[in-house]
């Protein structure tokens, strides 16, 4: 999975590429734009547009039949009983295309998460970095390293950072959690790797610091399908090693529309609706 989600990362880098100097709105429509004309044109090629047409038909003449003998019983039961068929028909037309298109749309939307839903870390800044222990390494960590109380440090577990990025405190351990916390700060922006030393094992995570448009990963987590899917920003964690994940507190981020503050995947999917509206006649495509 990680191969695929590598290729993944730098064919979107470069495609937003040219989007990083316009606001976060501009360019999230400028994706539901692209977004909308491929999802057309993947649906005129996975249906069969001249069923979907025939049955939209069928439906609008059972609706105008109900309007037609309002009242005549009978006619309004037999009517609403093939609209019933026709639905069932069109949705079994309209599945087709979204088993085409729900895994790369699924795809899509873990690469955007990445790019437009966290908000950088400004330079000066302090943010938190937490490594949490899997369930049945902490014990053996906590053993080699004698027990702690919760806050305490501990010197199996460091962070080595860059010079631009200052480590600002020791390991503080809690156990309750199978965590470490280290709070850094950055001075300089860029992308930069830290590296967590752990029970014997060094394991990188990446850091972007700037408020600027680019991606930013939260997480780095254990191998697993789910999180490959979810997270395709970072390899999984080696499988031997204690760590189940590490983290950056990246702040979520939020669009501006007018005057609202909302989340990015409500404005995408809104907007990605509304252009394939809007550009279902130009396109022909029926839906």
């Amino acid at each position: 999975m990680w191969p695929l989600n590598a290729a993944l990362d730098r064919t979107f880098d470069v495609l937003l590429r040219p989007l990083a100097q316009v606001p976060p709105l501009w360019s999230l429509l400028g994706v539901s734009v692209i977004t909308a004309v491929v999802m057309l044109l993947a649906i005129k090629r996975t249906s069969n547009q001249q069923a979907l047409s025939d049955v939209k038909r069928q439906i609008h003449a059972g609706v105008f039949e109900i309007r037609l003998f309002n009242d005549d019983f009978r006619a309004i039961l037999r009517a609403q009983g093939d609209i019933l068929r026709h639905n069932l028909r069109y949705l079994r037309l309209s599945l087709v295309p979204m088993l085409w298109l729900i895994v790369p749309f699924a795809l899509v939307i873990a690469q955007l998460q990445f790019h437009y839903g966290y908000e950088g870390v400004p330079v000066n800044r302090p943010v938190l970095v937490t490594a949490t222990l899997r369930p049945g390494a902490a014990e053996g960590v906590a053993a080699r390293q004698g027990d702690g109380a919760p806050g305490a440090h501990q010197k199996g577990a460091s962070l080595e950072a860059p010079e631009s990025v200052r480590v600002e405190t020791a390991s503080l351990s809690f156990p309750a959690l199978k965590q470490f916390v280290w709070r850094i700060v950055p001075t300089s922006p860029g992308n930069f790797e830290l590296r967590v030393n752990i029970a014997g094992q060094r394991v990188a995570k990446t850091l972007h610091v700037s408020d600027g448009f680019a991606r930013r990963s939260p997480e780095r987590l254990e191998a697993g399908l789910l999180n490959a899917v979810l997270y395709p920003s970072e390899p999984p964690l080696p499988g031997d090693g204690p760590l189940e994940s590490i983290t950056i507190a990246y702040r979520e981020a939020a669009i501006a529309v007018f005057g609202w503050e909302l989340h990015w995947l409500i404005v995408y999917f809104v907007a990605t609706m509304v252009f394939a509206f809007a550009l279902r006649k130009p396109l022909r495509v029926t839906f």
